[in-house]
């Protein structure tokens, strides 16, 4: 056995000194074999379409990403003196020449201070313009000079579809500017906030999204922004190709009343409403008005809350089952619906009272100072 392997050994090395000693008598010049760079080629000729953009991307979109880093004020317990510890870091982008800074609200989550950090390196401290817990997002300011702030180009979150190739850039584990890329692996997701309120409408890539990616942008191969990277659904918290991102077109909307009203204006029914998990024990299928507050349009049409008869005895009043049709199951329900109007518009309201269906046409106020 052994003769043979060496047999056939010997005839495969006196085969290829044989084809070199053919190359080696050809006219043309011997060529190199291996990667193209080895012949002395610059290594950028090979660079196909696709890192050409990713490249670009990042090099023209990156000097507007931010890292946000928050600390907590505590006093030691035995020397009573203040320390300022480490709370939690992530990402943000530059909005506007003003200095507005948009990153996730659980991001600077209890923090008492903010500090944002450019990528040139230099830093400020921030302050909060506005916070949406409901749309996890925040708005910050810094006083920075012009030269040094890029507004983030914004794209529309309407023209994704599912295959479209998105970045992500951010500061995961602390580590600064660093980019993913993947696609739009679903739209119209659904994610719980930080205060338990649904995010509707959201995005969802496998463009790796690690802690410290949240608050960063998500691109289109344009550069524009496309989405605040803002959750992962991972048992390790590490990326585990599902991250999610609001749609720009949701923050676009949220910039202005966060910086007019300090947080998400929404319009209201002029209704306290029973808290779900009592809904819940009595049975009930929509939201019951607990009370309904004197002169809101609630009132002014007629609806009523929860009644006590001479005996004591409880009665539900009008219970909401719809806007203009939409079924209402619960508050989050009926709070996402609110936020689709403004003050001033009309909406229907059907609702179930003594086991009739009835019908208010109702026009929404401002929300109470």
């Amino acid at each position: 056995m052994t003769m043979k392997l060496n047999f056939f050994a010997g005839i495969t090395t006196l085969a290829m000194i044989t084809a070199f000693a053919l190359l080696a008598t050809n006219d043309e010049p011997a060529k190199e074999y291996g990667h193209p760079a080895a012949a002395g080629q610059p290594a950028n000729v090979f660079l196909t379409d696709d890192e050409s953009n990713n490249i670009a991307v990042f090099r023209d979109v990156s000097p507007s990403v931010v890292f946000v880093t928050n600390t907590l004020i505590r006093r030691q317990l035995l020397s009573m003196n203040v320390m300022e510890t480490p709370r939690g870091s992530g990402t943000g982008v530059v909005w506007d020449k003003d200095g507005l800074i948009v990153t996730n609200f659980h991001v600077i989550l209890g923090a008492n201070r903010i500090k944002i950090t450019l990528q040139s390196g230099k830093s400020y401290d921030a302050e909060v313009v506005g916070m949406a817990p409901e749309k996890d997002i925040a708005l910050l300011r810094i006083t920075a000079p012009d030269e040094v702030l890029k507004p983030i180009p914004l794209g529309d979150s309407n023209d994704l579809s599912v295959g479209r190739k998105v970045l992500a850039i951010g500061n995961p584990f602390a580590l600064d500017t660093t980019l993913t890329v993947g696609v739009v692996s679903a739209l119209g997701r659904e994610i719980k906030a930080a205060n338990n309120r649904t995010i509707k409408d959201v995005i969802q890539t496998d463009a790796a999204i690690n802690p410290g990616n949240s608050g960063g942008p998500l691109l289109n191969s344009s550069g524009q922004l496309v989405g605040v990277n803002t959750a992962i659904y991972s048992p390790s918290g590490a990326s585990a190709g599902i991250g999610f991102a609001i749609p720009v077109n949701t923050v676009k909307k949220l910039i202005p009343q966060l910086v007019t009203y300090g947080k998400l204006y929404r319009p209201v029914l002029g209704i306290e409403t029973l808290t779900d998990n009592w809904a819940k024990r009595l049975g009930v299928k929509g939201i019951a008005i607990l009370t309904v507050k004197p002169g809101l349009a609630a009132d002014r049409a007629g609806m009523v809350g929860v009644r006590e008869d001479n005996r004591g005895q409880i009665h539900l009043g009008d219970v909401i089952v719809a806007i203009n049709d939409e079924p209402m199951t619960n508050e989050d329900s009926l709070l996402t619906a609110l936020e689709k109007f403004a003050p001033g518009d009309t909406v229907k309201v059907t609702t179930l009272k003594d086991e009739k269906i009835l019908e208010y046409e109702l026009t929404l106020t401002a929300p109470e100072s």
